[in-house]
């Protein structure tokens, strides 16, 4: 396993919206609480930043010039799991629902209070990057088959990009953190999604069924997420990069 070390401290975020005003007291606020933050007045400028710069949160909002807050997230989705708020003048149900499924993490209706936008913004940078900050940025396994990229939110499967879901991010994540440990269905929850997640436990099968489709050669026969019987799951660097196999490691979900 490899560990490249570009660690910065300091979060980037990019804050999209073609009303100058907006974009200014955002950017002044959140730059007083010590984040460096880009600004783009269109979709178009946006996806361009986003292909440039390393981002580790987007705040979007959806009414957008040249190219729609809805098809920017997508696109970034398409690609990435950075966390995204998204912005909107829009106050249906179904509007908010929408944002939702197609990749936001949040979503504030305007006029919203900035320093709300802030509290959220911490919230989620704290709950995405969860006890990341002292580790390496990219993690390689078994000579570039599968590259994780904690940053930029970038899943790669010999230099292919696995479009992951924000939550099964948040899960490989956990587990690739502490390879070997093994960890149960609550234990994980807790360490991806924090104390105030509500989701059910079971959910976790979910999360790690979708990932074993995603970044093993063999689902059925995973090298990476193992199931240990009746206790959970751990990440297991492949044989090939040395250690050997748990006596109660089983390849199928039980």
């Amino acid at each position: 396993m490899t560990y490249i070390n570009t660690i910065n401290e300091k979060y980037t975020i990019l804050v999209v919206d073609d009303e100058k005003a907006i974009l200014d007291v955002v950017k002044a606020y959140l730059e007083k609480e010590g984040f460096e933050v880009i600004t783009a007045v269109n979709g178009e400028e946006a996806l361009n930043i986003f292909n440039k710069e390393t981002l580790h949160l987007i705040i979007l909002d959806l009414m957008l010039p040249k190219i729609s807050g809805e098809e920017v997230c997508s696109k970034i989705r398409n690609t990435s799991s950075v966390p995204i708020i998204m912005l909107t003048a829009k106050i249906e149900e179904e509007d908010r629902i929408n944002g939702i499924y197609i990749g936001a993490d949040d979503y504030l209706v305007k006029p919203f209070s900035v320093r709300e936008l802030v509290a959220r913004t911490r919230a989620l940078l704290r709950r995405t990057y969860k006890d990341f900050s002292p580790l390496a940025d990219i993690f390689s396994f078994n000579q570039g088959d599968l590259t994780i990229d904690i940053k930029k939110m970038i899943v790669k499967k010999r230099d292919n990009i696995i479009n992951l879901t924000t939550n099964e991010f948040k899960v490989l994540s956990a587990l690739i953190k502490k390879p070997g440990e093994v960890f149960s269905r609550e234990k994980l929850v807790e360490y991806a999604f924090g104390m105030d997640y509500e989701g059910f436990d079971r959910t976790m099968d979910t999360y790690i069924k979708n990932l074993r489709q995603k970044i093993e050669d063999n689902p059925k026969n995973p090298e990476y997420i193992i199931t240990i019987y009746g206790m959970g799951y751990k990440f297991k660097i492949p044989n090939s990069m040395g250690g050997g196999k748990h006596e109660n490691e089983k390849n199928t979900l039980k």
